[in-house]
């Protein structure tokens, strides 16, 4: 997951799908932060029923256990398949081989950590994200674990599987996130194994908070099994964010959901939602409600 409002690709139900395909490259370019707005304390909220939804429902808690079950039951099939990846192939999935490690790469917010608690504070406040009052959340490392990650990430570890965190939390962020790992209970091997943005990749130049250099650093040390993540830019770049454009990546891709890219649902904040206004985050929050409400799809 990726702290930014632009990112996702859908929430729900995992498809258990198992082949490959053969795409190509793509880069992504990422909407600019929503402002931040004042607003009425107890007023309409964009995202109070998503929140909620996250932090209340058993539907949100049996989807994210559901979706790190269905990943465990797979595993042994990846690591028993020399052959097995989940890269791309020009993000380094032509150059695995067997005689490297086996690495799970995971996102860090909304994937392993959940974030709710920050979210409901601006839900509270009326208020958007902002650079400042994410630092202060990420600093007090207080965020729990998503349902299911850690049996995963443990019972990954034990089979001899690195998981690697590939964030875009930034680099910086390293020692804090780390440690609110550590704390849940999410194996961490190492600092080498935090990747966050800005995380230098000699001969490879990422822009905006694309996550592919990153990925190619991994896949020179690492068998990649499997990514997990909330947002579709967890698993390849997403070039034009369109709704037309997202479409046409997801029935390209479908046959790895469910069998080498996992999703987890995330209906709080992502590419979706820019994609579903054009991605005009310059405007204010009434013209953005507007634009959502017409790209509502409405039974007549």
């Amino acid at each position: 997951m990726s702290r930014f409002p632009a990112f996702t690709l859908l929430a729900g139900a995992v498809l258990s799908l198992a082949a490959c395909s053969s795409p190509a490259r793509l880069t992504r370019v990422s909407p600019p932060p929503a402002p931040v707005e004042a607003a009425p304390a107890n007023g309409a909220n964009d995202n109070l029923n998503a929140v909620l939804w996250v932090q209340r429902s058993q539907e949100y808690r049996a989807s994210t256990l559901q979706t790190w079950a269905m990943a465990a039951a797979q595993l042994d099939r990846a690591l028993a398949d020399p052959t097995w990846t989940a890269l791309l192939p020009d993000e380094g999935g032509n150059h695995q081989s067997g005689k490297l490690k086996p690495a799970v790469v995971v996102d860090v917010d909304e994937t392993v950590l959940d974030n709710s608690p920050y979210q409901a504070r601006l839900v509270r406040d009326g208020s958007s994200y902002n650079d400042a009052t994410w630092e202060a959340w990420v600093d007090e490392q207080k965020a729990e674990p998503v349902p299911g990650a850690v049996q995963f990430a443990q019972a990954a570890a034990a089979k001899g599987v690195t998981m690697i965190y590939i964030s875009n939390r930034t680099a910086a962020m390293k020692d804090v996130t780390i440690a609110n790992l550590r704390k849940v209970g999410l194996p961490v091997a190492d600092d080498s194994v935090y990747l966050g943005l800005g995380t230098p990749v000699p001969g490879c130049t990422e822009h905006g908070s694309e996550k592919g250099c990153r990925r190619q650093l991994v896949a020179q040390n690492y068998r990649v099994l499997m990514q997990v993540g909330d947002q579709f830019t967890d698993f390849l770049q997403v070039e034009d964010n369109t709704l037309a454009a997202r479409d046409a990546l997801l029935d390209k891709h479908q046959r790895w959901i469910g069998s080498r890219w996992w999703i987890l649902p995330n209906p709080t904040y992502g590419g979706w939602e820019g994609a579903a206004i054009n991605n005009a985050w310059s405007l204010p929050a009434d013209k953005r409600n507007a634009a959502k409400r017409d790209a509502l799809e409405v039974a007549r």
